[in-house]
């Protein structure tokens, strides 16, 4: 006889509405584990749209991504004319509000040069930009449609590709436009604010080829580092490979949130401890006559805790279970991208059966230390 599943049986409901609850919180564990693959996906996802193994930037800096970085738009002839070069472009990154049938958009907006390092290479639907002004490519997950048009400072743009599944580290939705458009939605001004700057500078006008960076391509079997450092050395820029710029993401701008999302794991994880602990806990006291009863007849020790234990155990399983369907069910439902991986389903699977072996001690001791005679008492 399974004095485990005995148990469960008499006490079904129960048992079920705790699996219930603990399964919401395992749930939501699994979740923060899948928004943080999520977050690195999504800013590692940009970086690799680029199609770049060398990203050269101003000098003293890490790239656009992690501070400012300026360089002037004809510095691109100087790179692309350094040997081992396939080819090279220049970027350009901004963050634009953008009010699109009443509702206010926030978009990130990437100025790329065409057939150049740079630009949107994913089109899922649609084409690449081919025009030099006022068309635009843009992810899925901004609403917008093929043919639709948005504007963006104060020109409007024509969506003549999608892509999917890219955004900013920040979650907001991509946008190609040429680099040429970029600039100028960075740094034209309106009339009135031209007119005094023209009086302010006397009649000079500044020049608005600006880069963020130039990403490079490389001929075959030349190796990205060296090239980088030959930047450093006689151009004195700064310049990172493909491998040095996503480090430089997935450790400094998106740590913190790392480490953020990594201690409410740790603390959710504490909780159901403490929770399976409490249930135990109350579930053996409540069979504390039967177990001195078990005692009284003979039963062995390991029986009783087998019966503890057991019940740990289908709890954790049962209730990991469903949170890993819950999830599975509504990730497309939630306002960051979530992934969830095999390996990490399975490692928290293991931990959740530590978690319910250590929360079990509590009702074993509790389960020993009961005296037989007391099956005897009224």
């Amino acid at each position: 006889m399974n004095l485990a599943l005995k148990d469960i049986r008499h006490n079904l409901g129960r048992f079920l509405l705790t699996c219930l609850g603990l399964s919401l919180l395992l749930g939501i564990v699994l979740a923060m584990v899948g928004i943080y693959r999520g977050l690195i996906l999504e800013s590692l996802g940009l970086v690799r749209a680029a199609g770049a193994q060398v990203w050269v930037v101003e000098g003293d800096t890490r790239g656009p991504f992690a501070e400012a970085s300026r360089l002037p738009g004809d510095m691109r002839e100087a790179v692309a004319a350094q040997w081992g070069v396939a080819a090279a472009g220049g970027v350009s990154y901004q963050n634009v509000e953008a009010v699109h049938r009443g509702v206010t958009k926030r978009l990130m907006v990437v100025g790329a040069e065409i057939a150049r390092p740079g630009e949107a290479l994913s089109v899922v639907e649609g084409r690449p930009v081919l025009r030099s002004h006022y068309e635009a490519v843009a992810d899925r997950s901004a609403g917008l449609a093929l043919g639709e048009q948005i504007k963006l400072g104060r020109y409007l743009f024509t969506v003549v590709g999608l892509t999917r599944n890219l955004v900013a580290s920040g979650g907001d939705p991509v946008v190609f436009i040429t680099l040429r458009d970029a600039q100028k939605l960075q740094f034209d001004l309106t009339p009135a604010a031209a007119r005094r700057e023209v009086v302010r500078s006397g009649g000079a006008s500044g020049t608005i080829d600006t880069v963020n960076a130039i990403v490079v391509r490389l001929l075959p079997g030349i190796d990205p580092k060296r090239f980088a450092q030959d930047i450093v050395r006689w151009k004195h820029l700064a310049a990172l490979t493909q491998d040095d710029q996503e480090a430089v993401l997935s450790r400094s701008v998106i740590d913190r949130a790392r480490r953020q999302i990594g201690l409410f794991t740790t603390l959710l994880l504490c909780v159901s401890t403490v929770i399976i602990g409490l249930i135990i806990y109350t579930m053996t006291i409540d069979k504390k006559k039967s177990i001195a009863t078990l005692k009284l007849i003979g039963a062995p020790d390991r029986h009783i805790v087998g019966l503890i234990v057991q019940q740990a155990l289908a709890m954790g399983v049962i209730s990991f279970l469903a949170g890993a369907a819950l999830i599975s069910a509504g990730q497309a439902y939630f306002p960051r991208r979530v992934v969830l991986q095999p390996e990490d389903a399975a490692s928290l699977f293991g931990i959740v059966l530590v978690v319910c072996l250590i929360a079990s001690a509590l009702g074993v001791r509790t389960a020993l230390r009961i005296d037989p005679a007391s099956a005897l008492a009224g």
